[in-house]
């Protein structure tokens, strides 16, 4: 079914798309202009295949330039445009919602340059994530972000929507790795940011802007990120708890008695494992628990890392926190035992519709918002989850059913949002709004803050063709 006709949305008076402009495009990006509507039904539909637009038209770019002339045109004839990267997102923020232009950054996939000695790489905004590792990798460094996605989504992508993932513990926001951005505005005008200084306080920060807009303010087409050095020595501990007042106190241990060398701290309830057990045939590794966590840690020396892992296992097995685990500190069995947390999304695919929720939360109400929806859905939901980023205090909340319901939607919606908000948490955690959840950012920022960021989309996109639909409230589309 059409987001168009199982959302509430009208279609804003933007153009369609002619034979001129068809011509138009060709002659600046030639045999990279597709109208073919196999190619076009991939870039139409979201991973999740839960929002599906109607784009005729897919453009490819390869330069800086290219996106510039794209946009100037578009602007001008008052064609909507939507960006796109691998199309990883979860709030159908990365596909059309009508007929908008699919602009694609998958042909941007180029590195500018890396500095061996400061850790900076400069790419453009196309590049795969997982190559990207591999890159700096190569070069004693790694990504100082790392996603379940990571083998399709872009960097340019995860920076529009400020992607946390399973290194935000170790190595923070985007908004401090991200060192500088190049970005093409509605207008088709370059703005070059692509600084790779670690210190630059001249002015507004203005690539911040951008971090996390969702394509809505820009198009992002290069970045220069900070790289940290690869470590040495890495360790994984898999545990299981009895109960998830256990799951806060190990990490409350955890965070003591590891200190620097934690690098990731991650949580995932037991119907979590009973679905990756079901529906992806992989090995639950301990014992059944009502709760697992996921401890990395990563440093310079592995004896020292090796003892204080031991210590802190011995406190938390002998103190009743962990009734089993395992660790691993060889690549196989690691990437093992993190396929149990990373493909949860996947196994949650597959057992039937998806209803998703990305939010932040005190730490200690993480896990009671699981409860009550589970309690208020009851039979009528297939199964009610838990994951995430403890480390944040970031939540996966996700709701199966057999097929798409309305009467489970508002069932859920906007309950799960009130009670987020009553508990001073945020809708979206590291998903971001997208189109699902734009109308309800008034539950996290206030009708001030939300002013302002129309304000903004308007002075930098006055006709609103970046994204449309997307992030702010109806009204400021």
């Amino acid at each position: 079914m059409l987001t168009c006709d199982r959302y509430p949305v009208r279609r804003l008076p933007f153009a369609e798309v002619s034979e001129e402009d068809l011509a138009f495009f060709e002659r600046i990006i030639p045999g990279r202009v597709s109208t073919d509507p196999c190619e076009l039904k991939l870039g139409n539909v979201d991973w999740l295949k839960m929002v599906r637009g109607c784009s005729k038209v897919l453009l490819r770019p390869k330069t800086t330039e290219e996106v510039s002339q794209i946009l100037r045109y578009c602007n001008k004839r008052n064609l909507a445009v939507n960006p796109q990267g691998g199309n990883t997102g979860m709030v159908g923020g990365s596909v059309p919602v009508f007929d908008e232009i699919i602009l694609s950054t998958a042909l941007m996939n180029q590195v500018i340059s890396f500095d061996t000695m400061a850790g900076i790489l400069v790419c453009q905004a196309g590049c795969i994530l997982e190559q990207l590792n591999q890159y700096v990798e190569e070069r004693d460094f790694i990504m100082p972000l790392d996603l379940g996605a990571k083998g399709s989504c872009h960097i340019g992508g995860n920076v529009a929507t400020n992607a946390g993932g399973l290194r935000f513990l170790r190595y923070g926001s985007l908004h401090g790795t991200v060192l500088g951005l190049e970005v093409v505005l509605a207008d088709g005008l370059v703005l070059d940011c692509l600084t790779s200084l670690r210190k630059d306080n001249t002015g507004y920060d203005l690539k911040q802007l951008f971090i996390g807009s969702e394509g809505t303010l820009g198009v992002i087409t290069a970045v220069s990120i900070l790289c940290p050095r690869k470590p040495k020595a890495v360790n994984l501990a898999f545990l299981g708890c009895p109960g998830f007042a256990e799951v806060l106190k190990t990490f409350s241990t955890c965070k003591g008695m590891l200190g620097e060398i934690l690098s990731a701290y991650e949580f995932m309830d037991n119907k979590c494992m009973q679905l990756v057990e079901n529906h992806l045939r992989l090995s639950n590794p301990v014992k059944e628990n009502p709760f697992y966590v996921l401890i990395e840690t990563s440093g310079s020396n592995a004896g020292h890392d090796e003892e204080k892992l031991t210590n802190f296992l011995e406190q938390v097995m002998s103190s009743g926190l962990v009734t089993d685990g395992t660790v691993a500190t060889d690549n196989t069995k690691i990437k093992m035992l993190w396929a149990l947390r990373e493909r949860i999304t996947e196994a949650l695919s597959r057992d039937g519709y998806v209803y998703k929720y990305d939010i932040s939360l005190p730490m200690e109400k993480l896990y009671d918002i699981v409860l009550d929806i589970r309690s208020r859905l009851g039979q009528s939901a297939k199964s009610v989850v838990g994951y995430g980023h403890l480390g944040d205090g970031n939540l996966h909340l996700n709701v199966t059913a057999n097929s798409y319901s309305s009467s489970l939607l508002k069932a859920i919606e906007p309950y799960v949002y009130e009670w987020t908000a009553r508990h001073h948490g945020s809708i979206s955690a590291e998903h971001g709004l997208g189109f699902k959840k734009k109308d309800f950012i008034g539950y996290s920022k206030t009708q001030e803050a939300i002013l302002l960021m129309q304000q903004i989309k308007g002075t930098l996109d006055p006709k609103g063709i970046l994204n449309p639909y997307k992030t702010l409230p109806s009204s400021s589309s």
